[in-house]
């Protein structure tokens, strides 16, 4: 063997240089100080300078890295510490599996510790498996240009490493097909309040490795991963550690720890990558969404309820109660269920430092209500009045339900048979089977001007209360929602113009009582409209007549059965629904000196009250005007304040025969003078 043989021998392996990306080259292509025929060549000759060939764009970029930063004279890593020496591979050239797997060799060499994390993390057991599109070190860090975490410039850096995530787990079709999440899960990040967070320079707020990790990185069904439901508070913990030590104390952390896996934890409420500011009103835990969209998927669960003995009606019974109503309408600023049970640190009322403690409501009230007391704390928040969890509002709404059924149906029983009965006889006159009787054409004053005006002003505010009162109970109705889209601010003032009629109401109630008290002509209409012994006669009547058990029908005089029920009925109501909505507008000052179940006691009359009366005037007073066959298709007295002779006739002949006497009387003594 020559001597040039012997050294190559000696020094180097001739297969792997023979084999490398350097085959061909001379050791003195890279070494120099030393002749190719100085046997044995001096001990330390001068370091290889890569640069001396390699003078591209890659080396610029490792000057620029963590490795090419000179300490003592030499760079943190030379390009033999990861290309190795004599058995230098084209790493480019390689297919990417192999340029992967190279690239973990290489760096485990140094980051030994990263490298077994790597391996145990999915990322890692997914490139062990083969599988296409599982990254190494070098799709995160770069193969020469490896910067360091706290460089900004570095891909992996807090400000960069959510968009490296998403360049593969959005926009590599290999990694998108074998994960879980949604492209539209994913990528909802970058509209967090983390990611605004970090694009607005606060590089402490959370990315991708905050919650996943970085080289550890494991899906959440691993009972390890930081992700896992058993973990994700401490993982949230780590940023917000006051609210941690909240959550912890809650009946939501203790009953969790405990073993109850299906409690809250800060996902459940808060979501996963898209998590909101409470502030957004996006989030699910801002103050219009948190009782809907937060507690109502546990509380009203029937399947929780059932599970772990929970009350399955917390989220109805407030969706039912004015603050219910209220935050179903819009209005952010009214209670929620965090309100009153807290956010972080909710607990159960049996403990004494929670916030709905027996001891403790009078202040959590007095959060929202300034100068509420102990009568605030009087009643069952969670109540709904047709269940028997409270047994007064139970009666009163059972009774009213019964009321409305008997009356209201009844209304119906009697009208349906006067409808058909009037049908029949209208019919009869227009084939010539009956004949109407003469009558002259003479018109006589039903209401004056003073009675047509208040009736205006009972009518215009009673419809206004209907609408603007239902619309208040019902805010999400089919009828309602076009309001709000076409006008939001008729649907925002609705409580404003149910209040505004109410005052009208009353209102035209006290300038009626002024009227039948003191001026002539309402003394003589309470008078008339007075019950008398008759009327139940009358009532008796009219039914037999209408089922064809007598051939005539009883006669009426100014007012018949059906117009004084109507009258006292509307009295009562205007009373009740005046006395009980003042309860509910005043609703501090009654609350303080009812108690909350007494204000809920009247609540629930006047939402009942609402439908007898609604149901009565379209069952009873818009038939006798509009839909009775002899008045079709409107009585006009409301407007003219008049009315035929032949509606007279038809209606009140006693009222008319009356007239007529004391007409011919008044003529008598005319004449006689």
């Amino acid at each position: 063997m020559s001597r040039k043989g012997k050294t190559v021998s000696l020094y180097v392996d001739a297969a792997a240089l023979e084999a490398s990306a350097h085959a061909g080259l001379e050791c003195v292509s890279c070494h120099v100080g030393f002749s190719a025929s100085d046997l044995p060549h001096a001990k330390n000759i001068k370091p290889v300078n890569c640069l001396a060939c390699h003078d591209g764009e890659q080396f610029a970029r490792f000057s620029r890295s963590v490795h090419g930063m000179v300490r003592g004279g030499v760079p943190v890593a030379g390009c033999s510490d990861c290309h190795g020496t004599h058995a230098v591979v084209r790493v480019t050239a390689e297919p990417a599996d192999a340029r992967k797997r190279f690239a973990l060799a290489t760096c485990s060499k140094c980051h030994a510790g990263e490298q077994e994390m790597f391996m145990a993390s999915d990322h890692g057991l997914a490139l062990a498996a083969g599988v296409k599109g599982a990254p190494t070190c070098i799709n995160c860090h770069d193969e020469h240009n490896v910067r360091a975490v706290s460089d900004s410039s570095a891909e992996t850096s807090r400000s960069k490493v959510a968009a490296m995530c998403l360049r593969c787990h959005l926009d590599n079709p290999d990694v998108r097909a074998n994960v879980g999440p949604s492209a539209g899960f994913i990528s909802s990040y970058e509209n967090s309040v983390h990611a605004r967070a970090v694009r607005n320079g606060n590089e402490a707020a959370a990315t991708c490795i905050d919650c996943h990790g970085a080289h550890e990185m494991k899906k959440g069904a691993r009972p390890d991963s930081k992700v896992a439901r058993a973990n994700i508070a401490a993982t949230c913990g780590k940023c917000h550690g006051d609210i941690l030590e909240q959550y912890r104390g809650s009946i939501h952390g203790t009953s969790f720890a405990s073993g109850v896996t299906a409690s809250a934890t800060c996902t459940d409420c808060h979501g996963e990558h898209n998590i909101l500011s409470p502030k957004d009103a996006a989030s699910p835990v801002a103050a219009g969404n948190v009782s809907a969209q937060v507690c109502s998927p546990c509380h009203a669960s029937v399947k929780l309820a059932s599970k772990y003995g929970l009350a399955a009606d917390r989220f109805q019974t407030f969706s039912d109660s004015y603050h219910g109503l209220a935050g179903k309408a819009g209005d952010v600023a009214v209670a929620n269920c965090a309100s009153c049970h807290g956010v972080h640190d909710i607990k159960p009322s049996s403990d004494s430092t929670s916030r709905i403690s027996k001891k403790n409501l009078v202040k959590t009230c007095g959060t929202c209500h300034p100068g509420a007391n102990e009568n605030f704390t009087k009643g069952a928040v969670h109540v709904i009045a047709t269940t028997r969890n409270d047994s007064l509002l139970y009666i009163v709404s059972t009774g009213y339900i019964l009321l409305i059924v008997v009356v209201v149906g009844g209304m119906f029983v009697h009208n349906l048979f006067d409808f058909v009965r009037k049908s029949k006889r209208q019919l009869m006159y227009r084939r010539g089977l009956l004949a109407r009787t003469h009558v002259g054409h003479r018109l006589y004053l039903r209401m004056s001007l003073g009675e047509r005006v208040q009736h205006g002003a009972l009518a215009l505010s009673f419809i206004t209360l209907v609408l603007t009162g239902f619309a208040l109970k019902f805010p999400g109705a089919w009828w309602v929602a076009p309001v709000a889209d076409i006008s939001p601010l008729i649907f925002a003032a609705r409580g404003i113009l149910h209040r505004t009629a109410a005052v009208v109401l009353v209102l035209s109630g006290l300038y009626h009582c002024y009227y039948v008290l003191v001026v002539p002509r309402g003394k003589r209409l309470i008078r008339d409209l007075l019950p008398v012994p008759g009327d139940f006669r009358d009532a008796i009547a009219v039914m037999k007549y209408n089922l064809g058990l007598s051939p005539a029908k009883p006669a009426f005089g100014r007012f018949s059965y059906i117009e004084k029920s109507e009258y006292w009925a509307l009295v009562w109501g205007t009373i009740v629904m005046g006395m009980t909505g003042g309860i509910l507008w005043f609703d501090n000052t009654f609350l303080g000196l009812l108690t909350k179940l007494w204000w809920d006691v009247a609540r629930t009359i006047h939402y009942y009250e609402a439908w007898l009366a609604t149901l009565a005037i379209i069952v009873w007073h818009f038939y006798f005007v509009i839909f009775n066959p002899d008045s079709y298709p409107i009585n006009l007295a409301f407007w003219k304040g008049t009315l035929t002779e032949e509606e007279m006739q038809e209606e009140h002949p006693l009222e008319i025969q009356a007239l007529k006497e004391k007409e011919a009387q008044i003529a008598a003594e005319e004449k006689r003078t």
